[in-house]
């Protein structure tokens, strides 16, 4: 399982300086993600894009179950108390579930794609000021070395807390 660590970077030449440490540790690019204040020049610096900026994936999540939920309830009392004595089986329940679900998930990522990602909203005022909030996936085993690698060689970035990182499609 992958985990999400997350340092905030003075500028962006330490910032491009540490990606390339990242890539020589054979991190690929698709998992290092940076974040800087609107209109700020990212250069070559991979950035991040709406799945780390909103709380799109975390929303379409919720959607999907709670929807899901509500899906069954509502095939389980069609089937139970059917209208004008319709005669329905199992495949109403799933039919009632699989739209619950795929409606559930929509609305919700429609809600989520407008709102800022819960985890990083704790460095939004270092990222207004001109910091540089850069995300890195890592393996759990692999997750201390990376760490003491930024720690040792840029004692300047501040280094944040570590999260499982759930991926859009394990």
């Amino acid at each position: 399982m992958k985990h999400r660590l997350y340092f905030l970077v003075p500028d962006l030449e330490l910032a491009e300086t540490i990606v390339d440490e990242l890539l020589l540790k054979r991190i690929e690019e698709r998992h290092i993600h940076v974040l800087a204040r609107e209109g700020t020049p990212m250069g070559q610096l991979p950035e991040a894009d709406l799945r780390q900026k909103t709380d799109l994936v975390e929303s379409a999540e919720h959607g999907l179950a709670a929807g899901g939920v509500i899906g069954i309830l509502a095939g389980v009392a069609a089937v139970t108390f059917p209208p004008a004595g319709l005669a329905l089986g199992g495949g109403m329940v799933a039919a009632t579930t699989l739209a619950g679900a795929g409606f559930g998930a929509w609305v919700s990522s429609m809600i989520g794609i407008r709102l800022p990602n819960r985890e990083i909203k704790q460095y939004q005022e270092a990222i207004e000021r001109g910091e540089l909030l850069m995300m890195v996936d890592v393996n759990k085993d692999f997750m201390e070395e990376v760490v003491e690698m930024v720690r040792n060689h840029h004692p300047e970035v501040e280094i944040g807390a570590a999260e499982p990182h759930k991926p859009v499609f394990p």
